[in-house]
């Protein structure tokens, strides 16, 4: 992507405690600028120790730990918003 003079990347898909949490950490640690689209991410629910925890509570987790050094996080509407298509 560099070739490509590529600077940032949108990111959203499934899953959010996976791939979307892998891919926007790895592509800031190289240097680019992400933008995670919120409400164009899912997951699922998950089980620790017993302890079933809600999907919305696991994507809220992520998207949160995102968004404080890793990413804009915005929901689709306010992403839009900010592009020309």
């Amino acid at each position: 992507m560099r070739n490509a003079q590529v600077e940032q990347v949108v990111i959203c898909g499934a899953m959010s405690h996976m791939c979307i949490d892998a891919t926007t950490r790895a592509a800031a640690d190289l240097g680019y600028s992400c933008i995670v689209v919120h409400d164009a991410c899912a997951t699922k629910d998950l089980e620790f120790r017993g302890i079933n925890i809600l999907a919305e509570d696991v994507h809220g987790s992520f998207m949160a730990a995102l968004g404080w050094i890793y990413a804009n996080v915005l929901g689709l509407d306010e992403f839009l918003s900010k592009i020309n298509l």
